[in-house]
């Protein structure tokens, strides 16, 4: 079955000038979290010429925010069968298993490797790799680092085994690049575009500044996920959806939009805070932090048998709810039960972020309440990455592989990135070697090009917060699409509004496309599951046991269509 929002249509490319200046590559890498970055390196070990695009930094990506840590089972009572059937249950019935099964039979490998890379885990007292336990799993099969700092302390061996090759005329990184659009083909003989190469800005001065192109036989997106859509998030700030709006425009297909995953505990600073958040590990619940409402009940062993371990949409939710009965806008995480010594060794970064805010982890309650953290949804791609695109892959939490269906089981997010980048860049480069990836020169779009006012911005986030946040229905969903219509998104060509093409106009409008593109989905799917939750349909429905494809037509018309697990 397939369907058109009524009145849905998003622009096929940003309002940009043509680039002005290109370089060229076998594989065009954009991002450098643990996907990017581990893309970037196992290619590089197999063909000639990478070009490795971050953002900002390369130590910058959301990678670097990861406390957790990193799900595999490496204990000899541990099973990938074990992990496999935890991540079936939260993923709501609408994982791949051929998905899940190539995560957690590849992840131990992975992790391993990551070590030998120089990532330096948390070690037990016999020097095995430490693991402990995470909402969801039903063993102890998350690794650290750093005790709260895993994300970091991957992001800085990846980064320090890229710096190694920096010399390397074979690996060329660009940082403080945005990527505006993908680059395609004419039609090939069976109709098709395929991708060859991105169109970015470079931010800053230099050689390279205004906008350019980056040429390659194969591009791999790892531009992780959509947390700036929303009013609060975990997520960095370069986290606007870029890779997910861009290859919207370019005509490939994404898939579980509406599986948003709203961490349940990041720490609540006020009601007038916006941008990235900082998150209280679910580790801290791990280790006997309890739940408590603002008049002191605790009220997770009511809601579900593994009480604050439960899985996190449905803390997130009982959580909500909770603050609605309660008339307040945060609840509280209790671990003062704990020994000092140990929680300020367990959780060095938590307690020192803590610390900056005035609370000590040891002797206060600490405020939370869920704010945006992950998006299970993202580019289709199979299990080698590939996108309905040629020339396009997808990894990271850019891609929607159906490894998280619809809510990712902590800790594997990580594991992802590592598995399924390797599995792409292996891929890429066979094809490569084969011959199969010819050079091709980019044509125009014929399209008029979207800019949305980075003065709206805050205006989309509230929009989005209200419609498709933590809890969703009918009415809220309606309300968005009538505001979001009213936002305009040919600033550029407007004698009334302050806009030209530059960094913050294209970041709105990425945010403005995701943030529309999601209002659809999450008024499609009349049912509850997972990241998705609607109080007008609050129950599971077997008919909706089904991912929401969408797409755009070469009108930029959003088509949806409904695709069997």
């Amino acid at each position: 079955m397939t369907g058109r929002p009524p009145g849905l249509r998003l622009a096929r490319r940003l309002a940009a000038p043509e680039p002005g200046w290109a370089l060229a590559a076998d594989v065009v890498v954009v991002g450098s979290g643990i996907a990017g970055l581990t893309a970037a390196l196992r290619l590089r070990q197999q063909v000639d010429r990478v070009l490795l695009l971050t953002k900002s930094s390369l130590s910058s990506g959301s990678t670097l925010w990861a406390q957790g840590g990193i799900a595999a089972a490496l204990d000899p009572e541990d099973s990938p069968g074990a992990h496999e059937t935890d991540t079936l249950v939260a993923g709501v019935g609408l994982c791949d298993e051929a998905a899940v099964r190539v995560l957690v039979t590849e992840g131990p490998a992975r992790v391993r490797e990551l070590a030998a890379l120089g990532a330096r885990f948390d070690l037990d007292e016999n020097g095995q790799i430490a693991l402990t336990r995470e909402g969801g799993h039903l063993a102890d099969r998350i690794v650290h680092a750093g005790g709260d700092a895993t994300g970091a302390e991957i992001s800085r061996a990846l980064v320090a085994a890229l710096e190694a090759v920096a010399q390397d005329p074979g690996i060329e990184v660009i940082e403080n690049a945005l990527v505006l659009d993908l680059l395609t083909s004419g039609p090939m003989d069976d109709g098709d575009r395929a991708v060859c190469g991105v169109s970015l800005h470079v931010i800053g001065q230099g050689s390279r500044d205004g906008v350019g192109a980056a040429l390659g036989r194969a591009v791999i997106l790892a531009t992780g996920g959509i947390g700036q859509v929303f009013r609060s998030s975990t997520n960095p700030p370069q986290a606007t959806g870029d890779g997910l709006a861009a290859a919207l425009r370019a005509g490939a297909t994404v898939s579980d939009v509406e599986f948003v995953q709203f961490h349940p505990t990041v720490l609540w600073l006020g009601s007038g805070v916006r941008g990235q958040l900082p998150l209280v590990s679910e580790a801290v619940r791990g280790e006997g932090a309890v739940l408590l409402d603002v008049d002191g009940e605790r009220f997770m062993p009511d809601i579900h048998p593994l009480a604050e371990l439960a899985p996190r949409d449905v803390v997130a939710h009982a959580i909500v709810r909770r603050m609605a009965a309660t008339g307040s806008d945060h609840v509280y995480l209790d671990i003062r039960s704990r020994d000092a010594s140990f929680l300020r060794e367990r959780f060095p970064t938590i307690d020192a972020q803590l610390r900056e805010h005035g609370i000590d982890l040891t002797t206060d309650l600490v405020p939370v309440a869920p704010a945006q953290h992950y998006h299970s949804g993202g580019v289709v791609t199979d299990l080698r990455g590939r996108s309905s695109l040629p020339g396009l892959w997808a990894v990271g939490e850019a891609a929607c592989t159906g490894v998280h269906g619809a809510n990712r089981l902590a800790s594997n997010s990580l594991l992802e990135g590592l598995v399924f980048a390797s599995r792409a860049a292996d891929d890429v480069a066979s094809l490569l070697l084969a011959g199969g990836l010819p050079v091709r020169d980019p044509a125009p779009r014929d399209s008029e090009g979207a800019l949305v006012a980075a003065t709206a911005l805050h205006r989309i986030q509230q929009i989005a917060s209200d419609g498709p946040g933590v809890i969703r229905s009918a009415e809220r969903l309606a309300t968005a699409a009538h505001r979001l219509g009213a936002i305009r998104t040919d600033a550029h060509r407007s004698s009334h509004v302050l806009a030209t093409p530059q960094v913050a106009e294209w970041e709105a409008t990425n945010v403005y496309q995701v943030a529309a593109l999601l209002t659809a989905v999450a008024t499609e799917r009349t049912e509850s599951r997972g990241g998705h939750f609607r109080e007008d349909y609050p129950a599971n429905d077997d008919r909706w046991r089904l991912h929401l494809d969408a797409a755009l037509d070469a009108d930029g018309e959003l088509r949806l269509s409904r695709r069997p697990v």
